[in-house]
């Protein structure tokens, strides 16, 4: 075991360690571990989604800073996560925005700081960067879910109370009810049945293939795994889906979840093919294929009706139900 920043704690998979729940007038920390946010207005908004949840915020000292596409250069923004952490009187941490950038910061973290110092730390996108790496090097159990930017439904509000403010179990959880029966808003589908039991770990597809041969890649060995992505054309989602297979990630998972992809079509009026699949035909040639249980179109990621999710607890997954059990607390009470 190594002392150097960014290396790994160990080379076996650390145990699994919770942060505290969090509770009305705790101080969150706000940070932009990827792509800038400048506009007071968005930044005041960030402000606005804290407190609403009865929460107090502190800024990272470098939001709003933009270097190019990034929010600040890599030490930047290390040490305004590291400050988070370092600071006793933070009780979690809240991404304001994803866009690009977070795994260029996963070779200088201070896993060893991280694990001493356990706290929420929320966000989807990009950041499923941050949540794979401070996973895989210290057990922290993270929380994909919506930035301090993103649409808050009713549905999407009452999850991440749930997921950030409770000390129990989050149990099973699903779509948001039908509205419209006849024309449903989510489309939710077991590409293959069954059940399976596992620890929950994934997030945004690209970024999860993006790890791939790093020490921070993703571990699927009987894992229940969540993939999601924005704004990728079918044949792109094939690429990486295949990618995974040729990695064995796919076979050694214990079953699949495939959420919503936004936008995942054809570019407009430019597609990269005469011919095409859809995402939906992709899904079920690659993921159909294997002998577990897979689920399509939870809400997960880049959709207003949002689930947050914490990576790292036992789950079962039942396909043909439709639901993801979440069977243990990924939180601690206050002491």
């Amino acid at each position: 075991m190594t002392s150097a920043v960014g290396a790994p704690l160990a080379a076996a998979l650390p145990p699994i360690l919770a942060p505290e729940a969090l509770r009305p007038g705790d101080r969150v920390g706000l940070v932009t571990p990827a792509t800038y946010v400048s506009d007071p207005d968005r930044i005041a908004l960030a402000i606005h989604t804290v407190e609403y949840f009865g929460l107090k915020y502190r800024l990272g000292r470098n939001v709003g800073k933009r270097t190019g596409y990034l929010a600040g250069d890599v030490a930047e923004r290390v040490e305004d996560l590291h400050e988070m952490f370092r600071d006793p009187d933070i009780r979690g941490v809240f991404c304001i925005r994803g866009g690009y950038g977070s795994a260029a910061l996963l070779d200088h973290l201070d896993y060893r700081l991280i694990r001493a110092n356990p706290k929420v730390l929320v966000g989807y996108s990009d950041i499923t960067a941050l949540h794979l790496g401070i996973h895989r090097m210290t057990g922290l159990i993270t929380f994909h879910g919506p930035m301090a930017l993103a649409d808050f439904t009713e549905y999407t509000e009452r999850h991440f109370r749930r997921a950030l403010f409770e000390s129990k179990p989050l149990g099973a959880v699903t779509n948001p009810p039908v509205r419209n029966a006849l024309r449903p808003e989510h489309t939710l589908r077991a590409v293959r049945g069954g059940t399976a039991r596992g620890r929950l770990l994934g997030g945004n597809l690209t970024m999860v293939t993006s790890t791939l041969g790093t020490p921070y890649e993703i571990d699927t060995r009987g894992r229940i795994v969540f993939l999601e992505d924005v704004g990728e054309e079918p044949y792109r989602i094939d690429r990486m889906l295949t990618q995974l297979h040729l990695a064995g990630k796919l076979e050694q998972a214990a079953g699949i979840v495939w959420g919503e992809c936004l936008e995942c079509v054809p570019r407009k009026f430019e597609p990269s093919f005469e011919a095409t699949f859809s995402t939906g035909e992709v899904v079920d040639r690659i993921l159909g294929r294997l002998k577990i249980p897979v689920l399509s179109g939870l809400t997960i990621g880049h959709t207003a009706d949002q689930l947050t999710l914490p990576e790292g607890v036992m789950a079962t997954l039942d396909a043909a139900a439709g639901t993801l059990i979440l069977e243990e607390p990924a939180l601690h009470a206050h002491g």
